[in-house]
């Protein structure tokens, strides 16, 4: 049995139905995160789904589009619900980690600087290693209230910064899998 998780967070059509969405990275983040999950599946990697949930609009169950954001294609061995940033709020997420032994997370989803960064730190600081895969990450362009824009790759980056050596090893599909040491956390 491993002792890691990939968590796929929030990799959901409702985000189509939201008016930052753009399909630009689509592609791109859509092969990579599809490559870590296979990749997951075939190294024996339990991979967990977590969808957010909101009362009303695209994240609500009954607007019928909280569902895996086409084209990826999972199968998932456990599915949480959230409702907070983070996915180990409320959710069973951290019981079953543990049930199960997990000592190590491979984080991906959508989006890159909100539930994935938190989500990340949290595991962080409850004691889980984190790989966080920014290639297999999804976010959008967003404008400060200064008037300043700041595209996805700004974003990522940014969130790179911060976690690097802190919460996580900033690492490729490849080195996710491959499950190479961690460094220790500051």
């Amino acid at each position: 049995m491993s002792d890691v998780a990939l968590l796929v967070i929030d990799v959901q059509d409702s985000f189509r139905h939201r008016p930052f969405w753009t399909d630009a990275d689509l592609p791109r983040f859509a092969e990579r995160l599809q490559a870590l999950i296979d990749g997951a599946v075939a190294r024996g990697i339990p991979v967990v789904q977590v969808f957010h949930l909101a009362e009303t609009g695209p994240f609500s169950l009954e607007s019928g589009h909280v569902r895996t954001l086409d084209p990826v294609v999972i199968a998932p061995a456990a599915v949480f619900h959230k409702r907070r940033h983070s996915a180990l709020v409320d959710t069973g997420l951290a019981g079953w980690l543990t049930q199960h032994g997990i000592r190590r997370l491979i984080v991906s989803g959508i989006r890159t600087e909100q539930c994935c960064e938190t989500t990340t730190r949290h595991a962080s600081d409850s004691g889980w290693q984190v790989d966080f895969v920014t290639e297999a990450t999804l976010t959008f362009a967003m404008t400060h209230p200064d008037g300043r824009r700041f595209e996805a790759d700004d974003i990522k980056a940014r969130t790179e910064l911060v976690l690097t050596d802190r919460f996580a090893r900033i690492a490729t599909v490849d080195q996710a899998l491959a499950g190479r040491a961690l460094p220790a956390a500051a």
